[in-house]
């Protein structure tokens, strides 16, 4: 398979940025709140937002009240859980409703977990997620428990990096990306989305359907993106020389 070029800082002049959070912007760890984050972050996207005339935002899997935890950068839009929340410049969230039967869903994902050593349990607002990077051998127990639980349940399955997460159909990175490039100030330019998991191909797919280009992080893959950096810190090498 053919690697992928590094993307030229060029890629950003005039465009809109849009970066996941966990595996792109912090290194992954065995737990959600094990991370660590870079104190130079906040002011690394404080300068991308200038530089971007406030076409910056961040579209991750984590909650927006779990990504606040680990960075908090006032006036940058941040979508949360795959899409299904979303928090604009101003503060304005739109509106989320926990999907009915959500609370017994939980239950059978934590009896589940309970029954086996080294599984994580993590609640989203519409939603529950099962890590799984602390006993990898569960992976094949863990998919069809949780392919069966969204059958009965009517949830979807969203496969992530060594964790299986049931949520709400009808939205995904994609669409947070469409969402906001419909109004200021990011409509009328030009999208990029830097991501590293399976969960950020419906992005994109989706910034390539709008003229843009995403950015794979890690190890070469099959991918509608465009381009690639090596890791964590590549990406951080690349924004500040874009910055």
């Amino acid at each position: 398979m053919p690697d992928f070029p590094t993307p030229p800082p060029a890629l950003l002049d005039g465009a809109a940025l849009f970066l996941d959070f966990d595996g792109t912007l912090t290194e992954l760890a065995e737990t959600p709140d094990a991370i660590t984050v870079s104190p130079h972050l906040p002011k690394l996207l404080e300068r991308l937002r200038s530089r971007l005339d406030g076409r910056l935002a961040l579209v991750s899997g984590r909650s927006i009240a779990d990504l606040d935890r680990h960075v908090s950068v006032p006036g940058i839009p941040f979508s949360g859980s795959h899409g299904l929340e979303l928090r604009l410049g101003d503060g304005s969230v739109a509106p989320l409703h926990a999907p009915r039967g959500l609370g017994e869903v939980r239950d059978r994902v934590r009896r589940f977990a309970d029954e086996r050593g080294g599984l994580l349990v993590e609640d989203k607002p519409a939603g529950i997620a099962l890590h799984f990077r602390r006993a990898p051998d569960a992976a094949p127990a863990v998919a069809d428990f949780m392919e069966h639980l969204a059958r009965d349940s009517g949830l979807i399955v969203q496969h992530g990096s060594m964790v299986v997460e049931l949520r709400p159909p009808g939205a995904d990175k994609g669409d947070a990306v469409r969402a906001l490039m419909k109004d200021a100030p990011f409509a009328g330019s030009r999208p990029v989305f830097v991501g590293d998991d399976l969960t950020d191909e419906h992005a994109f797919a989706a910034v390539a359907s709008m003229g843009g280009a995403g950015v794979l992080v890690g190890p070469l893959r099959e991918t509608a993106a465009l381009y690639r950096l090596p890791s964590v810190a590549g990406v951080a090498e690349w924004l500040t020389e874009c910055a």
